[in-house]
């Protein structure tokens, strides 16, 4: 299984060869430049804390989910505080939309685009909160629109972003991506090189953390001896 670190690299480099392939294309360049500049900005937007963080944490989320809006009210948080606040850990959110949750990718989706505004973790906030009135909304754009207006959105830009490929594709990938590592169920949290699974509660997380900071402490300074050699 690859570390947060290693699948974040391997989304980084999906971008950059989705790039380079529309380039080859001259016709098509200036029309993916856009979109690849699109979706740069929502893939840094979902991350927080510092670059210099110890460790890695992936948070792979479904906003539909009932055990995923808990987590992020009852636990999240604290563990920005805490951790993440403090330098200590990394923070990215990753989208896992199931099959039986029919407005969590639209929601996700709307998140990016938050993302590419600058302001993924205000409309996260404002997504989940409002979950009960929108999970079985037939049509969820007025309650994007009113998630994006508590967040600060730009109104327009959200409307445009909603309709963009990219945003999709990059949704859609964050699925196969975490499947592929091992996520099978929402919300599954990646710590390090450890797996968490189900909303539970907060010593269970402070002490994954707590140890995968150990780890990566102690590979520093096996580094750092190993380069006094």
């Amino acid at each position: 299984m690859r570390t947060p670190r290693q699948l974040f690299l391997a989304t980084a480099s999906a971008l950059l060869t989705t790039a380079m392939l529309a380039s080859a294309v001259p016709e098509r360049a200036s029309a993916q430049g856009a979109a690849d500049s699109l979706s740069t900005a929502a893939d840094k937007g979902r991350i927080l804390g510092s670059d210099k963080a110890a460790v890695w944490m992936l948070i792979v989320s479904d906003f539909q989910c009932p055990f995923c809006k808990r987590w992020h009210s009852e636990t999240w948080e604290t563990l920005r505080k805490e951790y993440v606040a403090t330098g200590k850990v990394r923070v990215a959110y990753v989208h896992m939309p199931l099959g039986m949750h029919p407005n969590a990718r639209p929601m996700a989706i709307a998140s990016m685009c938050a993302s590419a505004q600058g302001k993924f973790w205000p409309m996260a906030d404002a997504i989940f909160k409002g979950q009960e009135s929108w999970k079985d909304a037939k049509d969820p754009r007025p309650a994007i629109e009113a998630a994006g207006k508590e967040a600060g959105l730009d109104g327009a830009r959200l409307k445009t972003c909603l309709d963009a490929p990219s945003i999709a594709a990059m949704v859609d990938g964050d699925k196969v991506r975490m499947t592929r590592a091992g996520a099978g169920s929402t919300p599954t949290f990646f710590i390090g090189d450890s797996k968490v699974e189900g909303a539970q509660p907060l010593p269970v997380f402070k002490k994954a953390i707590d140890a995968a900071l150990a780890a990566a402490a102690k590979a520093k300074r096996s580094e750092e001896h190993t380069s006094e050699l």
